[in-house]
Order: structure tokens, then sequence, then C-alpha cells
């Protein structure tokens, strides 16, 4: 025990060290979030067991083997740029939203209510419609090379002109409409699709697409279903369903107001369907609790009857 306590006394502890393991410790987090979800998981498991597999060539004394591995380490580095381009592509695109001035962004309240209601009116209106639709609102982060995949429309935003858009048989009809300010700047436009394998098979072309562009870049898109109706909005790879007018003009208000608050209310409520089934099961327990209690009353009996009237 004495000698344990004269090692602990021994130690020194050096504030730089500390700081830079704890630098340190946040970067490897960092990189696993940006990476989790991906197929860049197995690469980096399998850049991991070659590594493994030099190291125990070291030690054994093979130095063919060795060689070999070194030999490929060199093409490998160059390799790694290539496959892992997504990831370094989205490492980069945070660090310069970071270094941004985006959150000093100038735009009215009024503005941003103007764009929330006009969007979610037309989500509305094609949800009703079973009509498919894709809107990407883009925030900090330019979407300019995606625009030039579509066609340049640069027209005020109205909720006629966006449901003009989605009309089906349509040339722009089956691409997503990007929104900037308030204005359509593109339509017809093609995204890239999700690349997490959580859920993605599970979802169709629109949902894919709305979350492969919200994983490279902080937009806000507005998902139609045209097979049930739903609306969805996806932000940062996330997916909240099953929403009405209101919800969702609330929740683009919170969005895109300066300085891209967030109002965690807006995406905990039930959806009102759901809330009115919760509505409905509480009336069904009591009912059923009114039953019960009415069985479990003693029964009046005819000759009770007979005497209570003599």
């Amino acid at each position: 025990m004495e000698r344990i306590l004269e090692g602990l006394s021994s130690l020194e502890f050096n504030p730089i060290a500390i700081v830079d393991i704890g630098l340190t410790a946040l970067l490897m987090y960092w990189l696993f979030s940006l990476i989790r979800g991906t197929r860049a998981v197995r690469l980096v498991i399998g850049v991991i067991s070659l590594y493994a597999v030099y190291a125990a060539a070291q030690v054994f004394g093979l130095q063919l083997l060795s060689q070999i591995l070194q030999t490929g380490a060199v093409v490998g580095l160059l390799a790694l740029v290539v496959v892992f381009q997504p990831e370094l592509r989205r490492a980069l695109e945070r660090i310069g939203r970071v270094g941004s001035m985006g959150w000093l962004w100038s735009g009215s309240h009024h503005a941003v209510e103007h764009i929330a209601a006009e969007v979610a009116r037309a989500a509305a209106g094609l949800s009703s419609e079973r009509v498919g639709a894709l809107i990407v609102l883009e925030r900090e982060t330019g979407l300019e090379d995606a625009a030039e995949s579509g066609v340049m429309l640069h027209a005020d935003l109205s909720t006629d002109l966006l449901r003009t858009i989605f009309t089906p048989r349509t040339a722009l009809h089956d691409g997503a409409v990007l929104i900037r300010g308030g204005e359509i700047v593109a339509a017809g436009v093609m995204l890239p699709l999700a690349e997490t394998t959580l859920h993605a098979e599970r979802l169709g072309t629109r949902h894919r697409a709305a979350l492969g562009i919200t994983e490279q870049t902080d937009a806000v898109v507005v998902v139609v279903s045209e097979e049930s109706g739903t609306i969805a909005l996806v932000e940062r790879a996330r997916i909240v369903r099953n929403l009405d007018e209101e919800r969702l003009r609330a929740a683009l208000v919170a969005l895109l107001r300066p300085g891209g608050a967030r109002t965690r209310a807006v995406f905990t409520l039930p959806p009102p369907g759901e809330r009115s089934l919760r509505a409905r099961r509480r009336l069904r327990r009591a009912e059923g609790s009114a039953r019960a209690a009415d069985a479990s009353r003693p029964m009046a009996t005819p000759a009770a009857d007979a005497g209570k009237q003599g």
C-alpha cells in the first residue's frame, strides 16, 4: 500500500498533456460519428485488419509479407482518399460550416413565416391529393451545384407554383425543388441518395434522396409520399413523419429562423392521427370501466321488487 501511495505521489499531471488527450478523444469521437451508419465503417475495419496483419508480420519476422504490405501502403494512401471521398467532403463541409458566418443570417422573422406557411400549405394540398413532392430549403450550406442539375427558375415562392411543379406526368414532377430564401431557385433537381444503411432499404427514392442531401449539408427537406400521402420533415439525416400543415409550419419556422434555433416540442408532439387514436383508446377504457362497474352492482330480483311495492 505504501508503494502505491509513493507511486501516486510521484506522478506529475501536466495540464498540456491533459488538454492534448482530451482534444484527441474529441477528434476520435467526431470521426466516429462522421462515419457511423455508413459503408465506411466496414472499410475502416478492413484497414485496421490489414494493419494488425502488418504488426503480426513485424513481430514474427515475416520479411516478405512486411515488404509487400509496406509497398501497398504507399498506394493505399491514395486509394483511401478516393474510397473515403464522401466522408472527407462531409468533414470539410462541416468544418467550413463552423467557421462560416451563417449564424449571422439577417433573414427577418416575417420572411421565415412566409416561407414556412407557403411550403406547409403546398405540402398539405399535395398530401390530400396523394401527389409526391420533394422540397429542399437551403440554409447555410450553398446548394448551387445541386441546382445546376435541374431547371433554373428563380421565381417567387408561392403555394400555387409549388403545386403546379409537382403536377403528375410533367417534366419536373420527379425531381426536387430547391428554395433559397423566398425564391424557388430550381426544379427537377437531382439529389444524391442516402449513404447510411440504417432503414435505407425500407425507404422510397424521395426519402432516400432527402436523407442523402441532409447527410452532406444542413438543408431542410420536406417529403410528401406519393403512396401514403404522409408528410415528412428531414433534417440532418433524421426523419419526422406524419406531420400536418400546422406542425410542419411550426417546425420549419423553428429550423429556418435566424440562428437555426430548434423547438423540441414541435418534434415531440404526437401527430393528429395518433392524438385522436389515443383519445379513442381512453374513451374505450372509460366505457369498459363503466360497464364493469355496472356489472359488479347487485341485480334486483322480482321478489324483492314485489316486497318493496307491498
